[in-house]
């Protein structure tokens, strides 16, 4: 009996000191390193069923924005700086526009453009140019035509040089890529969503013609 005592006692401090120090160690060695967030972050996306190498990539502003659209102009009402990136992913009307021309009228015809299509996509980007002499110096000025005669309401741009050896950068890529540069004011040129200039359009051709409204359509069309 004394025997089965005394093998029962020693198993039970064998045990205990044998807890004790596991403890010691562990205390000595310090707390275990935390994980990396890589790590949790493959635990989890494995934990939800979705390796990590399938998660898409976010990508960057300057990588979705098409080269065409990297330039910054200043707003009309304000001259506070507006990028372009901005507006990547619409299908964009850029026109060069004057306030004292015989084709100013067409501020109306682009505005319900603007106004029909915008929730499809569309915007139309109003750059007033002097290049034909019909454009007033003061941009307050071109401000009242635009927003206060006309009710403009899409974006407006202070005034920008569109032909020749001159022209914008913007500008003198669009002619390129179209054939035609600027011959008037209101001249039109429709890009398509991927920020490739699609097709031009002169001053005779208005917002409403047949021919511009069908572009417009297919271009929104297409994705």
């Amino acid at each position: 009996m004394k025997r089965l005592f005394l093998r029962g006692f020693l198993h039970s401090s064998l045990t205990l000191a044998g807890l004790t120090l596991g403890a010691s160690a562990a205390w000595a060695n310090g707390p275990a390193p935390a994980a990396k967030p890589g790590a949790v972050a493959a635990a989890s996306a494995s934990v939800s069923g979705v390796a990590p190498s399938a998660l898409p990539a976010t990508p960057t502003a300057a990588a979705a924005c098409p080269s065409l659209l990297k330039h910054s102009f200043n707003r009309l009402q304000d001259e506070k700086p507006q990028a372009l990136c901005q507006y990547s992913g619409k299908v964009l009307l850029v026109v060069n526009t004057a306030s004292y021309c015989g084709f100013t009228g067409q501020f109306e015809g682009l505005e319900a453009l603007n106004a029909k299509y915008a929730g499809r996509g569309l915007v139309v980007l109003g750059f007033p140019s002097s290049d034909f002499k019909q454009e007033d110096a003061d941009a307050k000025k071109t401000a009242e035509v635009c927003f206060n005669t006309y009710g403009v309401k899409f974006p407006m741009f202070t005034d920008t040089r569109v032909k020749g050896d001159g022209a914008h950068p913007l500008f003198a890529e669009l002619a390129r890529a179209t054939g035609s540069q600027p011959s008037w004011n209101f001249n039109k040129y429709l890009v398509g969503r991927d920020g490739k200039p699609i097709a031009h359009f002169g001053s005779m051709t208005g917002p409403d013609s047949r021919k511009m409204v069908s572009a417009i359509e297919s271009a929104l069309a297409a994705r």
